[in-house]
């Protein structure tokens, strides 16, 4: 059997919810669809659309928002399906900060952003709750948001509900301080999107390699589907051999964070209609994509039958964050059971 090759740039280190993409490799299901695949990590995330874009590296993952923005800034990527579904996402503080829940109390703090985005996003928001971008103090981190908020150069930083709070909750356990110190403003609530679609981990390719390697891309995807379907039979037995191959995942807090991203993992994997058009709306309303601007994504290249959409995705989400406090007090893997039709 020939070997196709392809290289892969995730979003950021090894990380626990890209257990189904290690777990495809480890697994042989690459090697079983005729595929050698190198996995490769960035040493800034901001730079995944732009190498993907270049042609430098075949596929990556990145968010939904960026996904867009990189063809508004003519990187040619598509999205091709998801790994995670819209992951509660919003500006993260602990009690005791000065910050509740209402946003205006954000008035004079430093709020760290990953990149640019989150920092057009808190902006746009201040507009709405009578402030200014000049109101609060903006601090670049990257990746490092949960160290940034530990060590007090920030007050509160933007970071995702399945990672940055488990590693702060995390944290304050080990200052016996109650886990539920930690909190979120949800950035979808706030900004009342009607979704937190904007931070879904997609899987992207490069539009000139898609073209060219249609088959190499569908068979990549199988491959990834059968991971994603081991995780969700078996997601202690999958995240053990997770560990195995990546033992710097063979901690407490890597454990619970792949608890709290279990709900999250996109089941048939698409690429869902209804999500895109929102994050769309926002990203124009946000003024990084033009008014005529097409989303870049499809589901060619999933070669299995999608699930039905949601019929009541605001209810979904509701019951998400009620799911997702009990995982957060208990523990273990839970998954939500979407209304459809």
């Amino acid at each position: 059997m020939s070997t196709d090759k392809i290289t892969f740039l995730t979003n950021w280190h090894a990380t626990p919810y890209h257990a189904p993409l290690y777990l495809a490799q480890s697994k042989g299901f690459f090697k079983e669809e005729g595929l050698k695949v190198a996995l490769l990590e960035p040493n800034d995330p901001s730079d995944v659309t732009e190498i993907i874009g270049s042609g430098k590296v075949d596929m990556g993952f990145k968010a939904m928002i960026h996904t867009l923005a990189a063809k508004a800034r003519n990187f040619p990527v598509t999205s091709i399906g998801s790994l995670l579904d819209e992951p509660f996402t919003g500006v993260i503080y602990l009690k005791g900060s000065g910050i509740t829940e209402d946003f205006r109390s954000l008035k004079g703090k430093r709020i760290g952003y990953v990149g640019e985005f989150g920092k057009i996003q808190i902006d746009e928001l201040t507009k709405y709750y009578g402030m200014t971008a000049d109101d609060y103090t903006a601090v670049r981190c990257g990746m490092n948001v949960t160290k940034a908020i530990i060590e007090g150069t920030i007050d509160a930083g933007i970071g995702l509900e399945n990672v940055q709070m488990v590693e702060l909750a995390d944290w304050l356990a080990s200052q016996n301080r109650p886990r539920t110190d930690v909190q979120m403003l949800r950035i979808d609530q706030l900004a009342e999107l009607g979704c937190c679609c904007f931070c879904s981990i997609l899987y992207i390719a490069n539009d000139t390699f898609l073209a060219a390697n249609g088959e190499r891309v569908r068979k990549f995807m199988n491959a990834v589907k059968r991971a994603t379907e081991y995780v969700l039979a078996e997601p202690a037995q999958a995240f053990e051999e997770y560990v195995a191959m990546k033992p710097i995942m063979g901690t407490p807090v890597n454990r619970q964070i792949f608890e709290r991203s279990f709900a999250y993992f996109s089941r048939d994997l698409k690429n869902v209609q209804r999500d895109w058009n929102k994050v769309t709306n926002y990203g124009k309303r946000l003024g990084i994509l033009d008014a005529d601007f097409q989303a870049n994504y499809t589901n060619e290249f999933l070669s299995w039958d999608l699930d039905a959409d949601s019929t009541d995705p605001l209810g979904d989400q509701k019951r998400m964050a009620e799911l997702q406090k009990e995982v957060a007090d208990q523990g273990g893997f839970r998954r939500l059971q979407v209304a459809s039709a």
